[in-house]
């Protein structure tokens, strides 16, 4: 029964989504959104990539990484390519970027995830910066000047992907290899003893967030027109690392709203560059201050329907009590 209900609250999502993404197309299409709010959508669904992504491999697995903008980067370029140089459709720059940028993952995380905490974080930030210096000096992309590329994103790709990045990392928690990576975060050491590979999972969970983070940079690629590798400095990555410590490690849900919240206050005060650091520094530190598990910590949005519900049960058992 209680699977039950947990299919029925997801298909529930997800109808919730689509009425979501069908109301905002027919929005765009009638000229209610102008191309600033229909930008900054683009960019709020292009971070929720990223900042899931990025959850499950430091929320969920716990692997300190730093060099999330490399494989943005990866993603990037090799969607770029594929659409600028060999004139292939766009699903199939969105597929390639994805699949180039999983495969920087395992590259990367075979040798480096054996490391632990900041060992770890040091490499994955120097693949991080290895890549955009590689980029940099790589004229067939364009080198420092960067590669012009088409305009191609639209609202149901930009949709679709963010919707299969939420729903594929949410059921790969769920299921018995999330379950194992969860394992991983808490106590790696007891983790072993139990007989789970923990290399395997790191290097499975890395090269899976690496996936979705090569679609991002895709749909980055193909939505700014430009792409430069000053686009993709290790600041990047620690904005992207920001989203999932701010929506609190472990919880999807944050992550999203975190990814969604920053955008907003970013882009709202970008022609104020000055203000817009100093605000945007002010929150980290206040919620830092305040609040340093993060906006949901470790649970769910989900989980506070379910404490509500079951607060009205209880009281109306207390009742029942009372009466009898």
């Amino acid at each position: 029964m209680k699977t039950l209900k947990q299919t029925k609250t997801f298909w529930i999502w997800i109808a919730a989504a689509v009425v979501f993404a069908v109301v905002t197309q027919f929005l765009i299409n009638g000229g209610t959104l102008n191309s600033f709010y229909v930008n900054t959508l683009f960019f709020i669904g292009i971070n929720i990539i990223l900042a899931a992504s990025l959850h499950l491999i430091i929320g969920i697995t716990g692997q300190f990484s730093i060099g999330h903008a490399g494989f943005l980067a990866v993603g990037a370029y090799a969607s770029a390519i594929v659409t600028t140089k060999l004139s292939l459709p766009f699903p199939v720059a969105l597929i390639a970027g994805g699949i180039v940028a999983a495969i920087a993952g395992l590259v990367i995380g075979i040798p480096t995830l054996r490391l632990r905490g900041d060992y770890l974080a040091i490499a994955t930030l120097g693949f991080g910066e290895i890549m955009r210096i590689l980029f940099l000096n790589m004229d067939y992309v364009g080198g420092a000047s960067g590669m012009t590329v088409a305009h191609l994103i639209t609202w149901p790709w930009l949709f679709a992907c963010v919707l299969i990045t939420i729903v594929v990392i949410v059921n790969f928690t769920n299921s018995t290899h999330g379950r194992a990576c969860i394992s991983v975060r808490e106590n790696e050491i007891a983790a072993d003893a139990m007989g789970i590979n923990t290399t395997y999972y790191k290097v499975m969970a890395f090269a899976i967030g690496a996936f979705f983070a090569g679609i991002a940079g895709a749909l980055h690629a193909h939505n700014f027109y430009i792409i430069q590798p000053t686009n993709f400095g290790f600041l990047k990555s620690f904005d992207i690392l920001i989203f999932v410590v701010l929506g609190g490690l472990g919880s999807m849900s944050g992550a999203v709203i975190a990814a969604i919240l920053l955008t907003i206050i970013s882009t709202f005060l970008a022609d104020f560059p000055e203000v817009r650091m100093v605000v945007y520094s002010l929150v980290l530190i206040a919620m830092m201050l305040f609040r340093p598990q993060g906006l949901l910590g470790t649970r769910e949005i989900t989980s506070f329907f379910k404490v509500g519900k079951s607060a009205k049960g209880g009281s109306h058992d207390a009742s029942k009590q009372t009466v009898a």
